[in-house]
Order: C-alpha cells, then structure tokens, then sequence
C-alpha cells in the first residue's frame, strides 16, 4: 500500500448501486471497452466506459448491478463523456465487477 488516508478522505468518496441498462461497443477507446448507461434511482442516469470486454458479453451485463463512485467530475474519453467510474477487482488484466451480492434500490448508497 502506497498512502494512508485518513476516513474524512473516504467519507468523500460517494459509492452507489446502479443497474446497467444499456452496453454499447467503444471502438475509439484506446483499449478494448464497452460504454456503459447506467440507473442510480433518483440520482439519475450516468455513463462510464468499462474495459471488462474479456470477461462480459453485451448481453449478460444488460440489467446487472455494479457498484461505482458517482461524485467523480466527467471525464472525456474519444467522443464519449464518462460521468462515474465502476469499480472492479483487477485478476491478471481482467477485471471482474463489484456487485452486491442480493438485488438492491438503484442509488443505495454503499459503505
């Protein structure tokens, strides 16, 4: 581990669920990733880019719950406005998603 943080920093850190809704492919990404529109409840819709191409097909991530920080500035990447950031655990150079592991409220706040 490389900083300390003390909880006031983490307390900052706003992490929702949300259900993905629509998968797009993301051909200008620099590596291989999938635009992701994503249901937070009533925070509203927000995007992201994801490079989880390895292990997820379009169609099994549709109506999946994540886990993402959502208090993020946008981020342009290509021609697309990523507006949070899915969380995942990085395997090798996979990564697998967070998610909780029963159906909750899209925009439960995680903590």
């Amino acid at each position: 581990m490389d900083k300390t943080i003390i909880f006031d920093d983490f307390t900052k850190v706003d992490l929702r669920i949300g259900t993905i809704i629509e998968v797009n492919d993301f051909p200008e990404a620099r590596h291989p990733a999938y635009q992701l529109i994503i249901d937070f409840g009533d925070l509203g819709v927000k995007k992201s880019s994801a490079q989880i191409t390895t292990l997820y097909k379009k169609e099994d991530l549709l109506q999946k719950q994540i886990v993402a920080v959502v208090n993020f500035p946008k981020k342009q990447i290509a021609k697309f406005s990523s507006t949070c950031l899915v969380l995942g655990a990085v395997n090798s150079k996979d990564v697998i998603l967070l998610k909780p592991e029963n159906k909750v409220k899209n925009g439960s706040v995680v903590s």
